[in-house]
């Protein structure tokens, strides 16, 4: 009889807890750098300023190439805290499960699980960043004695701080960390589970599978967050009737109404639009964050 192998015990010390968290970090960082321009596009059209021709138009025009930049200090504040967070705090999570499971793969509804706690995880961190970045790129968009004019997004958060107090940088977080639970556990949920699927289900290999893997993420995350960004841009952008009366009283309101008016598939309004914003971003970091644990391996880190 052949002796029995060793269990390997996980690798111990200081980089291999933190590991996650600075990958994690470093590939969103990388990705809004590439998904920047587009992402400012999608602010501007949102505001009201035309379509995406216009909009790039017209910034070409009045402010050049560096207004597709405005609020990158911000967006990539952002991805430091709320990606290297979400990605990280995801990581360790899972593999935590997989030692209570003996090293089995994880059932998806425990990916899930997974998600929905590093999302909460990573918009509780985020959310001041998250702030600064909206505020920053819809600053052109004001008269001028209404701007803030922060000069990044450092001076943003303390400017926040000091004009608002500490909380206000959590300003409608709440919202937010709903629609991250909810975003974080089709984002990654469905990334574990493709990635075994290509591999080991189809044969692919690991380019083929995590473009693949990379792009059900990309749809998934944005058919789990889209419902409850449109109930979030409802209550955001409710007005008082001639009564003074509000369409809605709350969330719940606005879900029960809308299921009642047009059934669940209201939910999915514009939902092609929607993936085109937010699946971009979430392909990139994927993408990124396998590129660099290749660097990494290569290296022997």
């Amino acid at each position: 009889m052949g002796e029995e192998k060793p269990k390997t015990s996980p690798p111990t010390g200081v980089w291999p807890t933190v590991k996650p968290f600075v990958n994690g970090g470093a590939s969103g960082m990388l990705a809004t750098c590439v998904i920047q321009p587009i992402d400012m596009i999608k602010v501007r059209i949102q505001l009201g300023e035309g379509s995406a021709a216009e909009v790039t138009k017209k910034m070409l025009k009045n402010e050049g190439v560096g207004a597709f930049y405005k609020g990158l200090s911000a967006g990539l504040l952002r991805q430091a805290t709320y990606t290297t967070a979400r990605l990280g705090s995801f990581r360790i999570l899972t593999n935590k499960a997989l030692e209570a499971n003996d090293g089995k793969p994880l059932p998806l509804y425990q990916k899930a699980l997974c998600g929905l706690t590093a999302g909460a995880i990573g918009a509780c961190v985020g959310s001041p960043a998250d702030l600064s970045l909206i505020r920053m790129q819809a600053d052109t968009t004001l008269p001028a004695a209404q701007r803030r004019n922060y000069k990044n997004a450092f001076h943003a958060l303390y400017r926040i701080t000091a004009d608002e107090g500490v909380l206000a940088l959590w300003k409608g977080a709440g919202p937010t960390v709903v629609r991250a639970m909810a975003l974080n556990m089709g984002m990654l949920a469905s990334y574990d589970q493709s990635v075994e699927f290509f591999r080991d289900s189809l044969g692919f290999g690991e380019a083929a599978t995590v473009v693949g893997a990379s792009t059900v993420s990309g749809f998934f995350a944005s058919a789990c967050s889209l419902p409850f960004d449109y109930v979030k841009t409802q209550i955001q952008k409710m007005q008082p009737d001639a009564e003074g009366k509000l369409p809605y009283t709350g969330s719940l309101d606005c879900v029960l109404k809308t299921l009642k008016s047009g059934g669940p598939f209201k939910f999915y309004t514009g939902f092609p639009v929607y993936c085109v914003r937010i699946a971009p971003h979430v392909m990139m970091t994927w993408i990124f964050l396998n590129q660099i644990q290749k660097v990494e391996k290569s290296i022997g880190l």
